[in-house]
């Protein structure tokens, strides 16, 4: 019997874009930064931001190692801060880190918004089924985010790689929602628009999956096996009814 859902967010509920290497992005953030007593032009904070965002990955014993950009900004914060920096109240001094980070996704962000007829469908799928998310990316971007999109409350657990240190297909991140919604995963279905790493993910933990192949993603890797495909996410009510039918049997 299918008791849950879980389902990727950025491609999949949200349609997101966001550019890292635009120059403007960089200027703001040093602009911002130059208030706080760190001097960087937009370059060289470029160019130490995806030096640190390497090296973290590199560094990690993980196979799908994901970064963690609080702490990437809290080494920038600490290596180039001046007396005026460190002479900073204490409260701001702390959340300095989670504020630039904050302030560079905001600078990166092009377009946030929900893929057609999103909330409809997950108010009918909610009546009937826990809704749950396994998400790459930021905590603290992930929930500004489905707060913003008016979706902040529709997901327990909301589970976001950044918080573990590893990313999709990584199976942990999986058995994590699992134990959390204390539902097996003959139980669930797993909703995402990557074949890799949400379908692929999914198959291995003995998850039903349907791939929604949206403009976003790998569409690609033919290993993943989705149990069904939809173009539209209204069409989604019908292939988990269709699913949740076989399990019957």
């Amino acid at each position: 019997m299918i008791r849950g859902l879980i389902f990727d967010i950025n491609g999949t509920v949200t349609d997101i874009l966001t550019d890292e290497g635009q120059k403007d992005l960089y200027r703001v953030v040093s602009n911002f930064l130059l208030y706080q007593g760190i001097s960087l032009t937009p370059d060289e904070l470029c160019r130490i931001y995806f030096d640190i965002n390497e090296r973290q990955r590199a560094e990690s014993q993980e196979e799908h190692p994901e970064f963690d950009a609080a702490k990437l900004f809290e080494e920038i914060i600490k290596k180039h801060a001046s007396k005026y920096t460190n002479e900073l109240p204490a409260k701001k001094l702390k959340l300095l880190p989670e504020i630039t980070a904050e302030l560079f996704r905001a600078a990166s962000l092009l377009q946030l918004k929900l893929y057609p007829e999103v909330k409809k469908t997950l108010k009918k799928l909610q009546k009937k089924y826990r809704l749950a998310a396994v998400s790459d990316g930021q905590s603290l971007w992930a929930k500004a985010e489905l707060n913003a999109v008016g979706l902040a409350d529709y997901f327990d657990p909301l589970q976001v790689s950044s918080d573990y240190g590893y990313r999709k297909p990584d199976h942990r991140l999986f058995k994590k929602a699992l134990k959390k919604m204390e539902m097996k995963p003959e139980e669930v279905i797993f909703i995402g628009n990557d074949l890799y790493r949400d379908i692929y993910g999914a198959n291995k933990m003995g998850i039903k999956s349907i791939f929604f192949k949206s403009n976003q993603g790998d569409h690609t890797y033919t290993a993943a096996k989705p149990d069904r495909t939809i173009l539209h996410f209204e069409e989604l009510e019908d292939a988990v009814k269709s699913l949740a039918a076989e399990a019957e049997r």
